[in-house]
């Protein structure tokens, strides 16, 4: 995501510059639009197509002693108008969460250029996960699938969907297609967009797959697995960002990203391969929904292997990047740090360098010298400091001889 430069003039009505600025208030003013026509029995209809989830069937229950009607969703066309609206609510909270958190939180930090752009994403992206996360992880303990796995594939289509499920999948569906347009209102590098779009296009492409071939449990469970990897890597870039020397979030993140493509893989294989293979209900049928065909069934596996696949290959390639500018950075100070001794050594000579002796061959010729040096009739100009620093500096090893030859001659050390 680019920086947005705030400028003091006001651009022209309609402008790209207008436009980009202003785009929070104007899919406000649309969204609005929506909501008044539920006020006016005219337009009611046509707007509870865009805010209301839609396909309601109503399902009688015999569990309790009096029959209780519960209410179940199936997909259909009119789901597009229900995502078109939520996709204009997250741009809305997209630009809440930049305007209010993240802007002020940048104008403390003085990041850089680079660090800006990576520091918006992951706080958009972190907040996004989280939600989604804590969301569905609310499902799946709701609906009993992490208790009961065969569920994912048990009854198989799922045609008929809890309102929280179905609810889940248009927020989804709407937040990444927002996505989209926001590559134009965060003014995104050009270099950047291939990368935003890659991943953009195979989170809709999954998303949408579970929902339209019935296949929304298990695509509920892929995702929630997902975004909690997700979060964890964004998470610890923020942490990062605030400061450098804290890394342990990306060593974490690195094995639970391994293990998450492991687990996808194998609760892909056994739901798709093995449990729908198996399934008494087999065959192709739009009317009912059901899609449990072998050349459907290859298709899933197939798509969600290469995503897999794909992703470990990034994976891989920014860790070895990581490395590298590891590496880098740790020969770099080697290199730094090699001077720098040196010249502490250079500026350090011997105490005999500094009263102009050579540095002796053997030890009795290195007492002479210190002794030489030491007394005051060879040296009369030497201040005591001077006799005292080279004394300190002789060592220990020298200091009995040095002492029994100035009793022998009676000379004064200082």
């Amino acid at each position: 995501m680019g920086i947005r430069k705030k400028t003091n003039k006001n651009p022209p009505v309609l402008s790209h510059e207008f436009v980009i600025q202003n785009h929070a208030d104007i899919v406000s003013c649309v969204a609005m639009v929506f909501l008044l026509g539920l006020m006016f029995e005219v337009t009611s209809k046509f707007a509870v197509l865009f805010i209301t989830v839609q396909y309601n069937v109503t399902i009688s229950t015999n569990e309790a002693p009096e029959e209780t009607a519960v209410n179940h969703f199936h997909h259909g066309i009119k789901d597009l108008a229900t995502i078109f609206f939520y996709m204009l609510v997250a741009i809305i909270m997209h630009a809440i969460i930049q305007e209010y958190v993240l802007d002020k939180l940048n104008r403390k930090k003085h990041f850089s250029k680079t660090k800006h752009s990576k520091f918006n994403e992951s706080g958009q992206l972190s907040a996004f996960y989280l939600f989604s996360f804590g969301w569905g992880t609310s499902i799946l303990l709701s609906e009993k699938f992490l208790s009961n796995p065969v569920t994912l594939w048990e009854g198989y289509p799922h045609t008929l969907m809890p309102f929280q499920m179905k609810f889940y999948y248009i927020c989804q569906l709407g937040y990444w297609l927002h996505a989209l347009p926001e590559l134009y209102f965060q003014k995104t590098k050009k270099e950047d967009v291939p990368r935003q779009l890659v991943y953009v296009f195979l989170y809709l492409a999954h998303i949408a797959g579970a929902y339209i071939l019935n296949l929304n449990r298990l695509g509920l469970v892929l995702l929630v697995l997902h975004y909690f990897v997700e979060l964890l890597f964004h998470v610890s870039r923020l942490v990062y960002f605030s400061n450098e020397n804290r890394q342990m979030g990306f060593t974490i993140w690195a094995v639970l990203f391994v293990l998450g493509r492991l687990l996808t893989l194998s609760l892909s294989v056994l739901t798709v391969g093995f449990g729908l293979s198996t399934a008494e209900n087999q065959g192709f049928d739009l009317a009912t929904g059901n899609f449990n065909v072998v050349f459907v069934r290859v298709t899933v596996l197939a798509a969600i292997c290469l995503t897999q696949a794909f992703m470990m290959w990034k994976f891989i390639n920014f860790q070895l990047r990581r490395w590298r500018e590891h590496a880098q950075a740790q020969s770099l100070k080697k290199k730094q740090a090699a001077p720098k001794s040196k010249s502490k050594k250079d500026k350090e000579p011997s105490p005999l360098g500094l009263c102009g002796f050579i540095q002796p061959a053997d030890s009795s010729s290195l007492t002479w010298c210190v002794f030489s040096a030491l007394t005051q009739d060879c040296h009369p100009g030497w201040t005591s400091r001077d006799r005292l620093a080279l004394l300190a500096a002789s060592g220990p090893a020298h200091l009995g001889a040095l002492l029994a030859r100035v009793q022998l001659r009676g000379l004064r050390l200082l």
